[in-house]
């Protein structure tokens, strides 16, 4: 191999990881001044920051501990609800639906100051999402991290079972189409979802 060659791989491997290791310190302290409530913090910046991070490269398996936290929220037993939405944020802090079950589950054993502060993460994090477009349009849709953040969208809205879900692309984006019914005017209504960022980190 020629000095050369192993000059451009040696100089791409330190863009690309002094990019990574930019990502990892920005979410890790945005994290740490979510945790102590700091008002500031900019939530679209951490979701980003978080995808393009090593604490997402390495990845955890947590699936269980969703649907546990999820299952103990609905029994009302929130000391394991907190328990495993915990062990959740440990590896994604940008998981809305785990700040959504602490609030809940903070509220409900008088927990407030944990309470408020989750509360207070998940309006900012969901608020990070709607902020980002109207989703009546591809152009104006909703920029999504991951695909689960379209159903927390959708559930705040009212919707619990969209009627189709189909992956388009237009001017070089990929974005989620979401189909369904308005309670109010019983009519179709679609969401548009730009989905960019979770399609390249599935390549």
């Amino acid at each position: 191999m020629s000095k050369l060659l192993v000059c451009i791989l040696l100089l791409s491997f330190s863009v690309c990881f002094g990019a990574n290791k930019k990502a990892t310190d920005d979410y890790r302290s945005l994290v740490q001044r979510a945790k102590v409530g700091d008002q500031t913090v900019n939530f679209r910046d951490l979701r980003f920051a978080y995808m393009d991070s090593e604490d997402y490269e390495k990845g955890s398996d947590t699936e269980a501990q969703k649907k546990t936290m999820w299952a103990a929220l609905k029994e009302h037993n929130f000391k394991d609800a907190v328990t495993n939405a915990d062990a959740v944020l440990a590896g994604d802090y940008a998981d809305i639906d785990a700040h959504f079950v602490e609030y809940v589950s903070h509220r409900e054993l008088k927990e407030a100051e944990l309470s408020d502060l989750h509360h207070s993460i998940f309006q900012g994090l969901l608020r990070s999402i709607t902020d980002s477009g109207d989703g009546k349009t591809p152009e104006t849709a909703f920029q999504v991290i991951e695909v689960h953040e379209e159903y927390v969208v959708l559930r705040a809205m009212g919707v619990s079972f969209p009627k189709s879900q189909s992956l388009m692309k237009k001017g070089g984006h990929s974005y989620d189409a979401v189909t369904f019914e308005d309670q109010g005017t019983h009519k179709d209504v679609t969401l548009y979802f730009n989905v960019d960022i979770p399609a390249k980190h599935a390549l």
